[in-house]
């Protein structure tokens, strides 16, 4: 009996390795992602208070300008409501730093969190509504800048593979 359960065990991570190495084949050939970065003149915890709203020509074809537009307006919606809150927290922090011994910070801090995450719930209801149809997936994402060794929060779009629906056996 428990040679049978075995089995069945092994035969499921032969299949689970299989699907692994099919999806990295098809992640190798995907281009690279597009990188939207941030446009603002402000900028928290490597937060742009906007981002740009160009259309990368990258995407021609894939996704039509005004959708890109309108998703990056909203986005940038988002931060034009909660960003203002964080600045001014952050001056306020940074003048009653030395008294409290940091901890003023700490509201800045929870704040840059809590936009950052309700940024990335904006970007997978974009993916479920529209993106994932199209085989891209749009994500906030660390990197670093280009002109300095600061880290920036830029939106990246990828492309995902087309996966068949069925398998031929």
């Amino acid at each position: 009996m428990m040679e049978d359960f075995d089995e069945i065990y092994e035969e499921e991570e032969e299949e689970e390795d299989e699907d692994r190495a099919a999806e990295e084949q098809l992640l190798k050939y995907a281009p690279d992602p597009v990188v939207v970065r941030g446009s603002g003149h402000v900028t928290v915890f490597g937060l742009s208070n906007k981002f740009e709203s160009e259309f990368p020509s990258a995407l021609t074809g894939k996704v039509a300008p005004e959708e890109f537009k309108a998703s990056i307006n909203r986005v940038n919606g988002c931060l034009r409501k909660t960003l203002p809150v964080n600045v001014r927290w952050l001056l306020c922090g940074c003048l009653c730093c030395c008294c409290t011994l940091g901890f003023s910070l700490w509201p800045v801090i929870c704040l840059s969190k809590r936009t950052r995450r309700s940024i990335e719930k904006l970007l997978e209801w974009e993916n479920g509504r529209l993106y994932h149809k199209l085989c891209l997936h749009w994500r906030l994402s660390k990197r670093k800048c280009e002109s300095n060794n600061m880290m920036e929060y830029v939106i990246l779009i990828e492309f995902l593979p087309k996966i068949p629906i069925f398998r031929p056996d």
